[in-house]
């Protein structure tokens, strides 16, 4: 019974995650498959995923990054203050929800510096000029893997 209960949840799950790309890339006009590619990269789709971001020299806990899309917890008060969600938890435990801050965070960025790899790296390493190349890490890394997952998905090739 419980193998039958965890394969209908795989199979169950699959379509659900696909939709909140979907939905997300759709309302945000980016596409599904390069989100699916962030969040691969940030969490390897793990909706409970929570990485501490400390400073390199104290080893101090700068701030905490959650779930799919690993937002940050420096968004948490603006997301809690627009009613978006209720507390930090929301960003654990309602996935779709976190693929469509995470995407919205994103389209923030474009908005600010244009439609670009480079833009896209901050959405991890943000717009600091010192980060131009951590920028560019995280774009080629997530390149990467939206190219893997373009050729699984959708046979094109990159």
């Amino acid at each position: 019974m419980a193998r039958v209960l965890f394969f209908l949840l795989l199979v169950v799950c699959q379509p659900a995650a696909a939709f909140c790309f979907d939905a997300a890339g759709a309302k945000y006009h980016i596409d599904p498959l390069l989100l699916k590619a962030i969040a691969r990269g940030e969490s390897s789709l793990n909706p409970y995923a929570i990485n501490i971001n400390r400073d390199k020299r104290t080893g101090r806990a700068l701030s905490e990054d959650y779930g799919l899309m690993q937002v940050n917890s420096t968004h948490i008060p603006e997301l809690i203050r627009d009613g978006v969600i209720t507390q930090k938890s929301d960003l654990l435990t309602r996935p779709c929800l976190n693929v469509q801050i995470g995407t919205r965070i994103l389209a923030s960025h474009f908005q600010v510096c244009g439609i670009s790899w480079n833009c896209l790296g901050s959405y991890n390493a943000g717009f600091r000029k010192d980060r131009h190349e951590t920028r560019e890490s995280y774009a080629n890394r997530i390149y990467a893997i939206y190219k893997r997952i373009l050729k699984q998905e959708k046979g094109i090739v990159i």
